[in-house]
């Protein structure tokens, strides 16, 4: 019989120090995933700093990380309502293609004859550059607010309607038969199969999606040149412009920077929230 005394003492030591801790793994990721960012823009900071300190460039050509911050304080009060206008316009928008093209992809994929007779027309709207038509929805649309948010949302429309359909249209036909096989109508395969199945691909369009609005309401405000205390960022740019107001200029294209960082964060934490449990695009593996 073995004697005991043969087990290395620091076998068990050794053995419990390598248990992994996937917490400890966990908050070192999220740790690093913010610092390194972080860090990142600190450093092209820093550069900017250095080559407007020590290249001598007038503010009016290129202001300094300081001037641009008093800007941004000292003209709070004019960029806010803008940040506002441009921020109300960007989600009624995508809000507006959400239920549309999410509505529009259901209605395509229920007949192919459907698809092959309507889903041209959205092709034709998203590949015509919505400068061009822009002077014709400020014509026909009630206000210019209007206007501004037609021209976002079918810019945003096109994404969420195109990944949508190819979602509903990639489910596994297995599954189709199987719930054929039980009996069940259009509307439950619909509701309990397709949509739950065609979620990445909504994720995805949600993405695109938002990120195109905002760029769609400064380009629809630039087009449509509206001016006055109701108007958005595109406007305030455009006045900095003239006025030779760098400072503000780039307060408010930080402004706008800023505002798409927070839609697609928020729009990546909606799609974490729907498919971190099961999807294989948002699991956690251990290699």
């Amino acid at each position: 019989m073995r004697d005991q005394t043969d087990t290395p003492p620091q076998l068990p030591y050794l053995a419990a120090n390598a248990i992994p801790n996937p917490a400890g793994a966990r908050h070192r990721d999220l740790a690093l995933r913010i610092t390194i960012p972080f860090l990142v823009i600190g450093m092209l900071i820093l550069i900017w700093y250095a080559y407007v300190k020590l290249s001598g460039v007038p503010p009016y050509i290129l202001p300094g990380p300081a001037a641009v911050a008093n800007a941004f304080v000292t003209d709070w009060g004019t960029l806010a309502p803008a940040l506002w206008v441009t921020t109300k316009i960007t989600f009624l928008s995508l809000m507006l293609a959400l239920v549309g093209g999410v509505g529009f992809a259901i209605f395509l994929v229920q007949s192919r004859w459907i698809e092959l007779a309507f889903y041209p027309l959205a092709v034709i709207l998203q590949v015509t550059p919505v400068v061009a038509i822009s002077p014709l929805i400020l014509i026909y649309a009630p206000s210019t607010q209007m206007a501004l948010l037609i021209c976002a949302f079918l810019v945003a429309f096109f994404p969420i309607l195109s990944n949508m359909v190819q979602g509903l249209k990639s489910v596994d036909h297995n599954l189709i038969n199987l719930f054929e096989l039980y009996g069940a109508s259009r509307w439950q395969t619909l509701l309990f199969l397709k949509l739950p199945a065609a979620q990445p691909y909504f994720m995805t369009g949600l993405r695109i999606g938002g990120g195109l609005a905002l760029i769609a309401a400064v380009v629809a405000e630039f087009a449509a040149g509206s001016a006055g205390a109701g108007s958005g960022l595109a406007f305030r740019l455009l006045e900095a412009q003239y006025r030779l107001n760098i400072p503000r200029l780039f307060a408010a294209l930080l402004m706008l920077s800023l505002l798409g960082v927070a839609i697609f964060a928020v729009t990546s934490f909606i799609s974490w929230l729907a498919l971190h449990r099961w999807h294989e695009s948002s699991l956690k593996r251990e290699n």
